[in-house]
């Protein structure tokens, strides 16, 4: 086993990339690829849920250099909220400035259907469970204003724009899952300003965050939330849902770092 830095090859990438639920394809676009394998990373979590690769590829997106996770460990599968937190050590360790997280959520708005893409401006942190927890030091008190950070918001707006990607914008809500949500859960989720649902990285961002790293989020929105009028949300909708705008996601990432000063 090894660490991520010794991997690298000499290659240097200042910018990583998450992947979420179906949304491996990504992986595509990057050039002169590199493979690692998680299995072959110590402390990474191998990913036990299908529409996650599990392992990190390491190239050129939009001409620039980054390292790409395709595939997460949620908490739901252990328990753990800090299940990721060697992987985000060892990107923090390896050179890592600037992380990117991507997601599958179901949405909270009829008016965002499956197949759109929302900008992460802020979350909400429902899970009862929190990363840092257990974790002792005065740094652990980490301030999430701004968690996702302006500057790289701005820059992916401009980039769908270019793209003519229609990006909504919305506050994500981190649900601990596996289950889905019920439908009372949904009605308090709108009540209290989310417009997303997830499983995954709100945690994520708190670790990042806790490192140093500027954050940006993405959600792929992959069903409608339980209770609005014709959901029926499932894992299979979520795959589906997830490879279909995997590709505007990826035209996305691509002209985001393209146009990256």
């Amino acid at each position: 086993m090894s660490n991520l830095k010794s991997r690298l090859a000499g290659r240097a990438p200042k910018h990583a990339i998450i992947l979420g639920s179906a949304l491996g394809s990504v992986v595509d676009a990057v050039q002169d690829p590199l493979d690692i394998p998680y299995t072959e990373l110590s402390g990474f979590p191998v990913p036990k849920i299908s529409g996650h690769a599990g392992k990190v590829v390491v190239g050129r997106l939009g001409g620039r250099e980054v390292a790409v996770l395709a595939g997460r460990a949620h908490p739901y599968e252990s328990g753990n909220a800090a299940v990721m937190r060697p992987a985000l050590e060892q990107l923090k360790d390896a050179g890592i400035e600037t992380l990117i997280l991507t997601n599958a959520a179901g949405s909270l708005k009829l008016s965002m259907k499956p197949g759109a893409l929302m900008l992460i401006t802020d979350h909400i942190n429902y899970s009862g469970m929190n990363p840092l927890i257990g974790q002792h030091g005065d740094e652990n008190f980490v301030p999430m204003t701004n968690a996702y950070d302006p500057v790289l918001r701005k820059a992916f707006l401009a980039a769908a724009k270019k793209e003519k990607i229609a990006l909504k914008q919305g506050v994500y809500c981190w649900y601990s899952g596996p289950s889905f949500e019920t439908p009372a859960e949904i009605r308090m989720f709108q009540i209290i300003g989310g417009t997303a649902v997830g499983m995954s990285t709100a945690p994520e961002c708190i670790l990042a965050r806790r490192l140093g790293l500027k954050v940006a989020g993405i959600s792929t929105i992959t069903n409608l939330a339980a209770g609005l009028k014709g959901a029926s949300p499932s894992h299979e909708e979520t795959k589906r849902e997830g490879m279909k705008a995997a590709a505007a996601m990826q035209r996305l990432l691509t002209r985001f770092f393209r146009d990256m000063k």
